[in-house]
């Protein structure tokens, strides 16, 4: 179904997009017909000495000439939201392809001594920031990054579920929302910093009261001389001559204003465009609680809408961009002061919504998080939102179907899982089997379960734990940290989070690998039953088929499960499922004798 919609959306889109450049095209002849045609009816007026017949052609030409520059203008806005509503919908369609995601992939965010993010692909390339990111902006970036790195309380989890199954229902309203906020995909600037700076810069000040008075009363000046003209007054030498002050008065404060347009400049359109993003959300109508919470916050004062404000603020930059423009800067200054107008409005605009603009980037940051979930959820239609359990001490984790979120659905392998017996399971198995997999499964769900995100699995039922993982231990020679060193150092990290914080759970994979393997097993029993003595809940996976005694002595907290290969015809047939028990079979002998190495396996002990 997904697919279906993208592909017509790119289809009909494409055509569109053909249909634009045309008129754009004609746009762009008839720009250059005026400047012609309008230079040589100049031309042959100012042979005639009629100043008044000048200055109207004068006129007529910039009118439809800005008439022009504004149509074209808007016919590339709207090519350029083609373009970008275009990309929108490729990119699903790659990403279906199991290609590189157009948005960030949260690399930045990695962190090896977090709790898990590392040992569970959280952030990086193929991970599941990656998978799951549709946010422009970097605030949208870091409000999913912190949904995926920590866990809320449960009404948190719920509301935002209950905001995700919403977009996940409106899929044309957030191909709408991605679209005006594409621009800033490949940006390095982060709006809000940057307004915020630019709101706290004291020195940004401009004119005087004279100024400003004056600024209001020039252009009426102008035009009540032009006016005379005509009626028959001989004033327009005089018109004439305002009008070269005011250009050689605003030539004289070029600096001045080029200090205070520096700051802002080239950022008008990007206003507007976000102005357009906020907007959309202002003039949708919510059912989901946050959503509505969310959208309140979007009026500056609790009156005016804040897309109002920012796109008077986008609308005013642009102006004052027209300076750079030299003819139609000139032209402005002379009969209008455009400059100081411009600033002068800013200033006030400033005055007026500083306040209560910044919160509408954040606003917009928690709904770029929703809606990339919400995408998820309709790309993924059979996947799940999870029953959030209340009771972290009673409940425990209950799955049918979960399988892993980032491995494709033809390798994928989904399993059963319940903790209702147990409180640690103890995975068994041969190599390449699914142990460390399935480790991974329960937990890079868990952290798509907290974020409010619907979960690969048919059901999946489990409490909020606050995730603690040992997978990928490796040296460190910055620090000069050995394998052992480091797993020694994850190792009391986990044991410290388990005993201050009884809603932790663990997942461990195979530990103690840098040390000799009668330690290694003497030491993971020992941390193993450390952990159980501590309550402590969770998964550990291991080669080490001996701790599977641990079973018999603590029965009614320690459960086996395994995951084995078939043989058949002397080939390994793996199924990646998940069976109760101890595992029987290993395959480390099979595979050295793939490479032609021989193991006596009368000797060999597990």
């Amino acid at each position: 179904m997904s697919i279906n919609f993208y592909q017509q959306n790119i289809s009909q889109t494409k055509a569109e997009i053909v249909s634009l450049d045309k008129q754009v095209n004609t746009v762009n002849l008839l720009r250059l017909a005026i400047i012609l045609g309008g230079g040589a009816a100049l031309f042959v007026l100012f042979q005639s000495n009629n100043v008044t017949y000048v200055l109207l052609c004068t006129i007529l030409v910039i009118v439809l000439f800005l008439y022009l520059v504004f149509r074209q203008a808007k016919l590339e806005r709207w090519r350029d939201e083609k373009r970008a509503f275009l990309r929108v919908n490729e990119n699903e369609l790659r990403l279906i392809d199991g290609d590189a995601n157009l948005y960030a992939d949260g690399t930045h965010y990695a962190d090896g001594k977090h709790p898990y993010t590392s040992d569970l692909d959280i952030f990086g390339p193929h991970s599941l920031f990656a998978k799951v990111n549709r946010c422009a902006t970097q605030d949208g970036q870091d409000t999913l990054a912190e949904w995926l790195s920590s866990a809320p309380d449960r009404q948190t989890i719920l509301d935002r579920q209950a905001a995700v199954k919403e977009f996940a229902a409106d899929a044309v309203f957030n191909q709408q929302l991605q679209t005006k906020l594409l621009f800033n995909v490949k940006s390095n600037t982060n709006l809000r910093v940057y307004l915020s700076a630019y709101f706290e810069d004291k020195t940004m000040t401009f004119g005087n009261a004279f100024i400003r008075i004056y600024s209001f009363i020039a252009p009426i000046l102008i035009v009540a001389g032009i006016v005379a003209s005509f009626l028959g007054y001989s004033v327009m030498s005089y018109v004439l001559l305002l009008a070269i002050t005011h250009l050689l008065w605003t030539l004289a404060m070029a600096g001045r204003v080029s200090a205070f347009s520096n700051k802002i400049d080239k950022i008008g359109a990007i206003m507007i465009a976000y102005s357009s993003a906020i907007e959309a959300i202002e003039n949708r109508s919510f059912a989901a609680p946050l959503n509505q919470k969310l959208q309140q916050r979007l009026r500056a004062n609790g009156e005016v809408l804040l897309s109002v404000a920012l796109h008077k603020l986008g609308k005013l930059i642009d102006k004052l961009d027209a300076r750079n423009n030299m003819l139609v800067g000139a032209l402005l200054n002379m009969f209008m002061l455009w400059d100081f107008r411009q600033v002068l409005a800013i200033m006030q605009w400033k005055k007026q919504y500083a306040d209560n603009t910044l919160q509408a980037f954040e606003v917009m940051a928690e709904y770029e998080a929703l809606i990339s979930l919400g995408i998820l959820s309709f790309n993924q239609s059979n996947w799940h939102f999870p029953e959030i359990s209340a009771d972290y001490e009673q409940d425990r984790i209950e799955a049918k179907a979960l399988a892993h979120p980032l491995i494709s659905v033809d390798k994928s392998v989904a399993n059963d899982y319940s903790a209702q017996d147990h409180r640690v399971a103890l995975v068994t198995g041969s190599n390449m089997a699914g142990k460390s997999t399935f480790l991974r499964t329960i937990g890079i769900n868990a952290v798509l379960a907290y974020a409010g995100s619907v979960v690969c699995a048919a059901r999946l039922k489990l409490p909020i734990y606050k995730i603690v993982s040992y997978m990928r231990i490796k040296d460190d020679l910055n620090e000069s940290t050995s394998t052992f060193k480091a797993e020694l150092d994850r190792m009391k990290f986990i044991l410290e989070r388990v005993a201050s914080a009884k809603d932790s759970f663990f997942l461990i994979d195979e530990m103690l690998r840098g040390t000799n393997s009668v330690d290694k097993y003497l030491g993971s029993k020992a941390i193993i039953k450390q952990l159980l003595h501590m309550q402590g809940k969770g998964m550990v996976a291991t080669h080490d088929l001996q701790l599977s005694r641990l079973a018999d002595e603590y029965p009614q907290e320690l459960t086996n499960f395994h995951f084995d290969i078939q043989i058949k015809e002397g080939e390994m047939l793996f199924d990646y499922r998940l069976k109760s028990g101890e595992c029987k079979i290993f395959n480390a002998s099979m595979l050295l004798k793939g490479i032609g190495v021989l193991v006596d396996e009368t000797s060999e002990s597990h």
